[in-house]
């Protein structure tokens, strides 16, 4: 392990990895520092990219030389264009992703560069007169850089919440990082609370397929990156429709109290665009029903994501009210579904380059900002790591503004008007 580069990039998702992968291009000395090697590139909730607003976000980092459409061809099981009825503008590629494939793609992509990537936690940044030099780690190495990216995710001061128990940590298995949050929190910044969640994992082979309604992919099947052309899908498989019923909807208001979001437990500020069945149940009581998406974890995986029903009830409420649901009656769990809260930076703190106002060469990117997914976590990624580098070259900054693409748009939201919740993007945020 070095002690000096010229870009040090904190947290390995795929804000992290866009940035690390575009200090890289740039052919610039970088490291990258994950808690977890082996979580590089991971789906952290639904295993799937693309969809209204996003692929746009997608197709432009792969325009400009970025990874994420390329590990998306390489494990997607589904391709659906959403649309389809109307113009070309609205139209969006969403891929299924197969999610042991597609974090295999990032760390193959990573591990084909000279991006050095380090496992540990880091404890503190260290600033000198206005200007981050340097990062601390838990090991109690210093590492010096001329430029520092934050891409923490859901991990500052994370804590999971299934009803009243709680766990600290960014998601399952990984534990959170308090001492990082706490150098964020000295230095002044105007920072808060948000709330994220997921359903349970429940077994392929549990489901009874045939009571539900079968979504197969698109034929001939496209592409999402402009690289993919010339090479093979892999495996193509269907993804799947149930609904809620009046039987699932009485067990959970029943036991709305017991939910993390509804007991007082969580303060953040969840998603609207990406609610949880608690909140679908309490702010639409006359809907009978609702959606949801069994969509397959992978190729030759016994585990589905049921998208429509994330969750932080009780297990035991969870699995009384998922097997309500015609299709699903024998479920078997494999994971429950759980809430996540975690801090995250007004991002009106930040310049157009995602650098801090404030502090000099410190740049952050992703969930740190106020937005969720991971379209919108890749796209600040590219550019925070685009910027730091231009920066250190001493060349002009990659400012893109709102009719230059959806990149300008989602950089522009941020940094004029921050968030009142967690940021996603749609093509109805774009005035061009």
């Amino acid at each position: 392990m070095n002690n000096k580069y010229d870009v040090i990039v904190i947290g390995g998702g795929h804000a992290g990895c866009e940035a690390a992968h575009a200090a890289h291009r740039k052919k610039l000395k970088t490291c990258l520092i994950s808690i977890s090697e082996n979580s590089i590139g991971q789906m952290s909730c639904n295993p799937a990219i693309g969809g209204l607003g996003k692929t746009h976000l997608v197709k432009e980092i792969d325009a400009a030389g970025g990874i994420m459409a390329e590990a998306t061809d390489a494990s997607g099981i589904q391709y659906r264009t959403l649309n389809t009825r109307k113009g070309q503008t609205v139209r969006s590629l969403r891929v299924q992703c197969d999610r042991d494939k597609y974090k295999e793609a990032v760390q193959r992509i990573i591990k084909k560069t000279d991006i050095e990537v380090l496992e540990a936690e880091v404890e503190d940044v260290e600033i000198n007169k206005g200007k981050a030099e340097s990062v601390l780690l838990n090991n109690g190495k210093r590492i010096c850089g001329k430029a520092i990216i934050l891409t923490t995710g859901t991990f500052l001061k994370g804590i999971m919440y299934k009803g009243d128990k709680k766990t600290e940590g960014g998601r399952v298995g990984d534990k959170a990082s308090v001492k990082l949050a706490d150098k964020l929190y000295s230095l002044n910044l105007p920072m808060g609370r948000l709330k994220t969640g997921t359903p349970a994992r429940i077994k392929l082979t549990s489901l009874n397929l045939d009571r539900m309604e079968e979504q197969p992919g698109e034929k001939p099947t496209p592409w999402m990156s402009k690289k993919g052309k010339n090479s093979k899908h892999i495996k193509q498989i269907s993804c799947y429709i149930t609904r809620t019923n009046p039987e699932t909807h009485k067990e959970i208001a029943d036991n709305i109290k017991k939910s993390a979001m509804y007991s007082g437990n969580i303060v953040g500020i969840g998603p609207r665009y990406c609610p949880s069945i608690e909140d679908k149940i309490h702010k639409f009581p006359l809907k009978e029903s609702h959606q949801i998406f069994i969509e397959p974890e992978g190729v030759d995986v016994d585990l589905v994501y049921p998208n429509g029903i994330s969750t932080s009830l009780p297990e035991e409420n969870q699995k009384r009210f998922i097997q309500t649901i015609k299709g699903m009656e024998s479920s078997e769990i494999t994971e429950y579904g759980y809430a996540v809260e975690y801090d995250f930076v007004d991002p009106r703190a930040l310049n157009k380059t995602l650098e801090l106002i404030d502090v000099e060469n410190l740049y952050l990117a992703g969930q740190i900002n106020g937005t969720t997914g991971y379209e919108e976590a890749a796209a600040q990624g590219l550019m925070a790591g685009a910027n730091a580098c231009l920066k250190i070259c001493k060349e002009e900054s990659l400012i893109l503004e709102r009719h230059d693409g959806y990149i300008g748009v989602l950089i522009d939201d941020l940094t004029n008007l921050g968030v009142s919740e967690p940021y996603r993007m749609f093509t109805s945020r774009a005035e061009h």
